[in-house]
């Protein structure tokens, strides 16, 4: 193959790339902005910690989802804000900084969260951080994939 035709060669992938990537994003798109659909499972996600319902919250992620913060990865969702629950927390803000497509079926978020509550002996108690989630659409529903939360560092002393 000469220099010529290995340069239409490229171009032609190049093209490719670029038809596939315009066509990715365009479905994204006509399916609804991957910002709004971000917030209203933000939305769902915190009216169900607000209830103190860990199964509501679970039902959110996709088959075989995982949630990450500094303790590790879990995939026993329900029973994990079960324990937030017991430790006192009982409202949760949720903001949503960011969405992108990724393809026609998934979506990338970023944005922040705030805890609040009250711990067993009356005390306010409070955390917040940043939050990262992948998407999947499943069951013809975008579902969480992969949640990771991390803790604002506390103000330095």
């Amino acid at each position: 193959m000469d220099i010529f035709q290995g340069g239409i060669a490229m171009l032609r992938t190049c093209f490719s790339c670029l038809f596939v990537t315009a066509f990715s994003l365009s479905a994204m798109a006509a399916d609804g902005d991957p910002k709004q659909k971000a917030e209203a499972i933000a939305s769902e996600y915190a009216a169900s910690f607000n209830k103190q319902d860990g199964a509501g919250i679970a039902a959110l992620f996709a088959t075989g989802g995982v949630h990450v913060n500094p303790a590790g990865p879990r995939s026993d969702i329900a029973e994990f804000y079960q324990g937030a629950f017991k430790a006192g927390f009982d409202h949760e803000e949720i903001t949503v900084d960011q969405a992108w497509p990724l393809g026609s079926d998934m979506a990338l978020a970023i944005g922040g969260y705030r805890l609040s509550g009250k711990n067993q002996s009356g005390a306010p108690i409070e955390t917040g951080g940043i939050w990262t989630a992948t998407y999947v659409t499943e069951g013809g529903k975008l579902k969480i994939r992969l949640l990771s939360a991390m803790p604002k560092p506390p103000p330095p002393k």
